[in-house]
């Protein structure tokens, strides 16, 4: 391999990593202890803020968006009929009924949402809440917040 090509591979790799992982601005991740996923006997009581082991299972930080009253009484992308006044959220890949801690960055309040829809699709926001859950954290008017989400339950569904 001649020095050429070892630049040229060493180049093509760190593209690769900037487009996997993105810059500064992407999403920031921290793992907690992911394998405490919940089993079909937990208790899933909307009281329940945190695991009973005390431990999140992933946080992450980026802006949140909302969708609302377009949505409303539409199907979401796990057959329920959207509520824009429930305490839900779109993520892309969390399993439906995943529970989670969303905490607004700008003024400390937090919600308990959970995952019944597919999304956000605008590329910078890691979440789309429900219009109740933007009121709860209190970014209605703005539209995105600063947030943190805690997983504190897993879902079982897809």
């Amino acid at each position: 391999m001649t020095c050429s090509d070892r630049f040229l591979s060493s180049f093509a790799f760190a593209s690769l990593a900037l487009l996997m992982f993105g810059c500064a601005s992407s999403p920031r991740f921290t793992r907690g202890n992911d394998t405490q996923r919940p089993s079909a006997s937990s208790p899933r009581s909307a009281s329940t803020v945190a695991p009973s082991n005390g431990n999140l299972l992933l946080t992450l930080e980026g802006v949140a968006s909302f969708y609302a009253h377009d949505f409303h009484g539409r199907k979401t992308s796990n057959g329920e009929t959207y509520d824009m006044h429930g305490l839900t959220a779109a993520h892309r890949t969390f399993p439906f009924g995943t529970r989670i801690m969303v905490t607004n960055l700008a003024n400390g309040r937090t919600t308990v949402v959970r995952v019944n829809d597919r999304g956000p699709f605008h590329i910078d926001r890691i979440i789309d809440l429900s219009l109740g859950a933007a009121r709860e954290l209190g970014f209605e008017k703005e539209g995105t917040a600063k947030v943190k989400l805690e997983v504190i339950e897993w879902g079982e569904g897809k």
